[in-house]
């Protein structure tokens, strides 16, 4: 088969990422083979790329919002039939066992691996899931819609609830991207008043059209205070920024995996009347679940631009570069 490997991380302006030759790869006793039909592009990805992250897995195929068929099982595998469409996701596997995980709060196992990063994901003809991380997909979605709800939905949901938005309640997001733009869609949905402050003039469009309350830069403060905000955007210089467009009381989160240094913070300027800054950390399948219902009863939906697989390199470069609004996915043509 082809697959898009990450052959030696760094800036996209070098090749890091090639399309190469592999064999297809064998499902172990408890995973299932999976044929990619669409694969969503993440920041993640990026960061993987061009080495923000620490390489786990040398040659790594990168992606983790992946929708395909069922092609084969491990011999343990159960209840899965062939040509059932299922989801893979960020999050591929954890021990069960540790602490974490008995209290619910598996996307913190210090055992945990991701696809994408530990194990190729699906930027590929084929890949593999572990069958208990595989997930169930709603009808009535095509594949391009539902890949950028397997991570940016999914996380965009863990986010929204890590802000401890009130209900009613005024929400700011920074950046307005593939997990945004989703997590909007959703507070709106849920009776909050959205504010989205963003470098892009068409992520601004699109906050509007999806009834965002105001649409501006990053660095500008919002035209109210905010009970809860969510940083999407990698850029740490934004965290003074958004706790400083706090109400009392407010919390940040800040939902991507990597970011850039945080300036010092003033104490009575930033944080004191009780503001709080939470960080998220992957998701559970707990967080799948219950954002795929969401999304299902809501009719959240993503707004989306298609890339043949054989030009995932370009989709990244766009990506990098803002060229598009909402999210990119792959369509599988290797």
């Amino acid at each position: 088969m082809r697959a898009w490997s990450v052959t030696g991380p760094g800036p996209l302006d070098g090749g890091p990422l090639r399309l190469t030759s592999r064999p297809v790869p064998v499902p172990a006793d408890d995973e299932l083979l999976v044929r990619v039909r669409a694969c969503g592009v993440c920041r993640t990805d990026l960061h993987v790329t061009e080495g923000d992250l620490p390489v786990r897995r040398p040659g790594v195929t990168p992606g983790h919002e992946v929708v395909g068929e069922v092609a084969g099982a491990g011999s343990a595998v159960r209840g899965f039939e062939p040509g059932e469409r299922v989801g893979v996701a960020w999050l591929r596997r954890t021990d069960g066992t540790c602490a974490y995980c008995l209290r619910g709060a598996e996307n913190l196992c210090p055992a945990s691996s991701y696809t994408g990063w530990d194990a190729d994901g699906g930027y590929a003809a084929y890949t593999t899931v572990p069958a208990a991380f595989a997930h169930r997909l709603p009808g009535g979605l095509d594949d391009v819609d539902l890949a950028p709800m397997l991570c940016a939905g999914i996380i965009g949901y863990r986010a929204l609830r890590r802000s401890a938005l009130p209900p009613g309640g005024r929400l700011g997001l920074y950046g307005f991207g593939g997990s945004a733009h989703l997590c909007a869609q959703l507070a709106l949905a849920e009776g909050a008043t959205v504010h989205v402050l963003t470098r892009g003039a068409a992520a601004r469009r699109l906050a509007l059209d999806l009834g965002a309350a105001s649409a501006g830069d990053a660095y500008a403060m919002p035209p109210e205070p905010l009970d809860s905000a969510i940083l999407f955007a990698p850029v740490g210089d934004l965290v003074p920024v958004a706790l400083r467009a706090l109400d009392r009381g407010g919390t940040l989160a800040i939902a991507g995996i990597h970011l850039t240094d945080i300036p010092p913070l003033g104490y009575e300027r930033d944080l004191f009347y009780e503001r709080q800054v939470r960080s998220v950390t992957a998701n559970t399948r707990e967080d799948a679940r219950e954002f795929l219902a969401l999304a299902a009863q809501h009719g959240v939906r993503a707004t989306t631009h298609t890339y043949p697989m054989s030009r995932a390199d370009e989709a990244l470069r766009d990506l990098k570069e803002g060229r598009f609004d909402g999210a990119a996915v792959l369509v599988n043509d290797l």
